[in-house]
């Protein structure tokens, strides 16, 4: 079963190639996830970024292994005949053995093939498995539990098709198997238990117990090594799962986590300490000239300000030309996710820029699914009072445009004054009186079902942001995903993130923060913390980080109240900025995007991989691991010219000129140049290079 190799990593543009000589010659990888082709959470969006890498890697020897959800499959999934003669007699072998199990081509970028399997269908055997677990594991699991029913189902025929691919392959076969997360672990535990010939990798995404405890309102990193594991996770009725998912890590041959923070916790959770740190990447899109992306933001913020000028109708008496839009998004977790301070620091820049008499404006957007039972009716009208003002205007320009036209026909300068007649005057009037408002705009978008309850909404009534006309600060709540066909907000999300100034999350729980990645990758600044993955690993990589606009807030050895005095800080220096400022700005943070592409991310998981397979298989593979030296990776330097960095910024009110900068020398393709060589490389570059 020879394997075509054909990768090649490339490293940040301008540095030399990265590769380990790794002969995989009949190996065969299974990543198995509940979230492959089955979108739940930040999983599938590892998964499904990273496929194209790891099929160039190992070609038609990659298999995902995922859960058969049929509304999935009919948009994302082309089913066809396995291709492996040893996978298709056992796909034939299990289907014909009381299984449902298909094989397919998820139509995603790389286009890997799949393996899912129908568990529903199989749940006549639940009984049956969860004796055996509780037999050969002590694991009681629940019945009430269906998510942990799920697992316990996923895991056994996980383990059954990996056993039955091994015994079905003519010559002694070389397995590698990477499991995703708690709800897949069950199978590694089942495959090392059965003593199957393949090889184990466990990533965490995130500790279960962890996510519990930091909801909880406890001090967690600072009690890491306090912590009574068992007794919590009884309390919190999660036992069962918590000990699924240590039980995956404590078996499997390497064990993985996606950050550095992640690890430390994992380590005190989970009883072991990850083998590999293995960052979450993205595949970036590189523009050819750097105002492209720039073109984007435009397009993409005259999107958003059409949104606002509707939604703010009839209260529209700031200047959107100087409207600064920020966001947060993600998962409705009001504590772990920052919401909390976030809105807080909101409430105190509001009050900084009516002292400091701005004339800028702030809309907050808050992007976090809730449950709603359908739009706001105010909020609809405000869209549809500003399409009827537009059309308004559209039709009279029309007119108008024709009268000048007749008149200069006939060789006479128009007489301005009679080119807009009485119906005109009519018609604008009465578009004018629509835009007549007895109430405040909304804060929420769409009527909450636990309006009187919700964290957000309770918070904005107790801090006073209700988008009054003397407030500086707004605030909009949008409690579902973004869609292109949203009758309120037609935009993707990626539309609207590269529309928006600045991406704002203060988490107190993120074990890595795709959320200012893509802000990232898309040249728009973002607020994160040093207790996510994302921030640690961009303090690990830039000398000077709020230079490149990712701005890290110290949420681990300071207070709340601290840490929510340091957002407001970067919040109203940002508002401070010029537009040259920020332009400057974006152009930096584009420029990390190398960073967080899986062509440079993408070795850390192939480390891992190689890892196991030594582990597993000593007679047939070596692996030689890197010291920790290695791991910072590579360095960016401070930028060659003065930062225009909220931090450092010297303007010490919101009243300031655009020709203040202008005495500022600098050259985006200079400074880049210069970044690129001053950039340091990872020690095991500079190594792979003298061999």
């Amino acid at each position: 079963m020879p394997l075509a190799r054909s990768m090649s990593i490339t490293s940040l543009s301008g540095m030399e190639e990265w590769d380990e000589e790794f002969d995989l010659e009949d190996a065969v990888l299974f990543e198995i996830a509940w979230e492959v082709a089955n979108k739940v959470g930040g999983i599938y969006t590892v998964i499904q970024t990273k496929a194209r890498l790891t099929v160039e890697e190992w070609g038609e020897n990659y298999f995902l292994v995922g859960p058969y959800v049929e509304s999935n499959v009919r948009t994302q999934v082309e089913l066809i005949e396995p291709t492996n003669p040893a996978l298709k007699r056992t796909i034939d072998k299990m289907n014909s053995s009381g299984c449902k199990v298909y094989f397919g081509r998820w139509l995603i970028e790389g286009s890997p093939y799949v393996v899912l399997i129908d568990v529903a269908f199989t749940a006549w055997s639940l009984d049956k498995w969860k004796t055996e677990l509780w037999n050969n594991f002590s694991i009681g699991v629940p019945w009430f539990d269906r998510e942990a029913n799920d697992a316990v189902l996923f895991g056994f025929l996980t383990a059954w098709l990996l056993g039955e691919f091994a015994a079905q392959c003519e010559e002694p076969p070389h397995i590698l198997a990477h499991f995703h997360e708690w709800l897949a672990g069950l199978g590694l535990a089942l495959c090392r238990q059965r003593l199957l010939p393949v090889a184990t990798i466990f990533t965490t995404h995130a500790t279960l117990l962890g996510r519990y405890l930091c909801a909880g309102s406890v001090d967690f990193y600072n009690n890491l090594a306090n912590f009574n594991v068992d007794k919590e996770a009884g309390d919190r009725q999660i036992y069962h799962r918590y000990c699924l998912e240590r039980t995956a890590a404590r078996c499997a041959h390497v064990f993985t986590t996606v950050s550095q923070i992640t690890a430390v916790e994992a380590e005190h959770l989970l009883k072991r300490k990850p083998d590999i740190i293995t960052p979450n990447g993205l595949n970036v899109k590189k523009f050819s000239a750097m105002h492209e992306f720039q073109n984007l933001h435009a397009q993409s913020k005259n999107r958003i300000q059409e949104f606002v000028r509707g939604h703010f109708y009839g209260h529209l008496d700031f200047n959107l030309d100087k409207c600064l839009f920020l966001f947060i998004a993600g998962r409705y977790e009001f504590s772990n996710k920052g919401a909390d301070i976030f809105l807080e620091a909101l409430a105190r820049l509001n009050y900084l820029l009516r002292v400091n008499h701005s004339d800028v404006t702030v809309v907050a957007f808050f992007i976090m699914p809730a449950r709603t039972n359908n739009f706001n009716v105010e909020t609809l009208k405000g869209q549809a009072v500003r399409k009827q003002l537009w059309d308004t205007a559209h039709t009279v320009k029309e007119r108008f445009g024709k009268k000048l036209y007749e008149s200069l026909l006939i060789g006479q300068l128009p007489d301005v004054s009679k080119m807009l007649d009485k119906e005109d005057f009519t018609m604008m009037k009465r578009a004018i009186f629509a835009t007549q408002r007895q109430c405040q705009p909304p804060i929420c978008t769409h009527n909450m079902l636990e309006d009187s309850t919700d964290p957000i909404l309770t918070c904005i009534r107790r801090i006073g942001l209700f988008n009054s006309s003397a407030d500086r600060v707004k605030v909009i709540f949008h409690p579902e995903f973004l869609s292109s066909t949203s009758p309120l907000l037609p935009m993707d999300y990626e539309e609207f993130v590269r529309g928006c100034h600045l991406g704002v999350f203060p988490s107190y729980y993120e074990p890595w923060g795709y959320t200012p990645a893509e802000c990232t990758v898309m040249g728009i600044p973002s607020i994160s913390t040093n207790l996510s993955g994302f921030g640690c690993f961009m303090e690990e990589h830039i000398a000077d980080p709020s230079a490149y606009g990712i701005y890290i807030l110290d949420r681990r050895y300071r207070g709340v109240d601290e840490s929510c005095n340091q957002l407001t800080s970067y919040l109203f220096q940002f508002c401070q900025q010029s537009r040259r400022a920020r332009i400057i700005q974006r152009n930096r943070t584009e420029r990390l995007s190398d960073l967080l592409d899986w062509r440079y991310l993408g070795r850390y998981y192939i480390s891992a991989r190689h890892m196991a397979l030594a582990k597993a298989f000593p007679d047939t593979f070596f692996y030689q691991p890197h010291d920790s030296e290695t791991a910072q990776g590579f360095r960016y330097p401070r930028p060659a010219s003065v930062p225009p960095s909220p931090a450092l910024s010297r303007h010490s009110s919101p009243h300031h000129s655009e020709a203040e900068d202008e005495d500022d020398r600098y050259d985006e393709d200079e400074e880049a140049e210069k970044d690129r060589l001053n950039i340091r490389q990872p020690l095991a570059l500079k190594r792979g290079k003298k061999h």
